[in-house]
């Protein structure tokens, strides 16, 4: 399984950076050990860069700077560049050879490093261009695709956030207007192995600045995208007013979103399971939990019927057999608990509370021979004698 974090990438230097770089070292070394150091930079650029044809779908829609061909052109830019690099360096480590100075051997070494650096600054665009993308990658959050996952989508102001920071970990800046959330925020919460799910927030109470007919239409706008899912439409703001109270138009809208998005969960095929229109308040928490338990139990049913409609379940049918007995008579016949286990499953006072319900610290003593093993328990609170015959009793047993 693939997992993602771009937090991880390298600062991409633009073309003043790379020469200062190399040259900072130069004058220390010979010829073939700068044109390799030369070389490496294009090559340490290319490593941190992301291959796209292995990029999962989801980050390669959320890359909105520029278009793959944009990309791969830079990408290609620098390769040819390390390939520039490479011949120039072999062209100048011949004509040393055939030097008959340090002098003139000192201007090659001049004139090789200018058309380096000149081939460098001729990818200062791309550099650049890559270090914008890097700094977009690097504020994307480190989704794993196929983790189990709830999708909630909504027009803005609708309490997304809110029923965010309620069931689960993630701090989401909340505003009273529109358009807080400009980014995308993950929040992990635990729910016996959740797969996919989504839920459709709808403002009943209008506060938002979109009216039911709106948000209705965005919802059959985007409903092919939720094909094959569990889909949950959920009316918020009941605090502010509740969905008995609205009009019997926008009622009407609200029930047919609800009646289609069975249609949609069955791919596309009409059932006769009606549903249940869910209601809540992030604001009172009211309803907030219900929504989440319906939400991932429609998710766990979900994952038994792609289970049962697999190829491996017929192999493995036939080992489940649950055997229900079936009664002879009438007769109530009660459970037969040995004794012995009843004793050992009676719970047992712990000393704290014993202290607490004789008087707490400072007034209850704990008994700490309460649990010595003798052959008469009526021994077991006798004071131990220290002397014995005009003897130390510790020194006579572990002498």
């Amino acid at each position: 399984m693939v997992k993602y974090n771009f937090k991880k990438m390298t600062v991409v230097p633009n073309g003043k950076d790379f020469i200062d770089i190399i040259l900072s070292r130069t004058p220390r070394q010979t010829p073939t050990l700068y044109s390799t150091r030369v070389m490496q930079f294009p090559v340490s650029v290319l490593s941190i860069c992301v291959k796209l044809d292995d990029i999962h779908p989801l980050y390669g829609n959320l890359h909105v700077l520029d278009n793959k061909d944009h990309y791969k052109l830079a990408l290609g830019q620098i390769i040819t560049a390390r390939n520039l690099i490479g011949k120039i360096s072999k062209d100048y480590v011949k004509l040393l050879k055939y030097s008959d100075s340090l002098y003139r051997c000192k201007c090659l070494k001049v004139a090789a490093l200018g058309r380096m650096c000149m081939v460098i600054k001729r990818i200062g665009p791309s550099l650049a261009y890559l270090e914008q993308l890097r700094q977009h990658m690097v504020r994307l959050p480190s989704i794993d695709p196929n983790t189990r996952t709830i999708l909630i989508c909504g027009y803005p102001n609708v309490e997304k956030s809110s029923f965010i920071n309620k069931i689960t970990r993630a701090d989401v800046d909340v505003q009273p207007y529109a358009c807080t959330t400009k980014s995308l925020f993950v929040g992990h919460t635990y729910y016996k192995y959740l797969r996919a799910a989504v839920l459709f927030f709808l403002d009943i109470s209008g506060s938002c600045g979109y009216s039911i007919a709106q948000q209705a239409a965005l919802f059959h706008s985007i409903k092919s995208l939720f094909m094959n899912k569990p889909l949950i439409i959920v009316c918020n703001k009941t605090d502010l007013q509740a969905l008995e109270d609205i009009s019997e138009e926008d009622k009407k809208l609200v029930m047919k979103a609800e009646a289609m998005k069975t249609v949609i969960g069955q791919g596309g095929e009409a059932t006769n399971d009606e549903g249940i229109l869910l209601t809540m308040s992030t604001l009172t928490g009211e309803g907030v939990i219900a929504v989440k338990n319906a939400t991932c139990e429609r998710l766990l049913n979900q994952r038994v019927e792609f289970k049962m409609k697999s190829k491996k379940i017929n192999d493995c049918l036939n080992r489940f057999y649950v055997a229900m007995p079936n009664p002879c008579d009438n007769k109530e016949r009660a459970q037969c608990i040995p004794q012995a286990v009843l004793e050992a499953k009676a719970k047992q006072a712990a000393e704290k509370d014993l202290e607490n319900e004789n008087g707490g610290a400072g007034v209850y003593s704990a008994s700490l021979k309460k649990n010595y093993i003798l052959a008469n328990d009526e021994c077991k609170e006798d004071l131990m004698p220290e002397i014995l015959d005009g003897h130390n009793v510790y020194g006579i047993v572990f002498q």
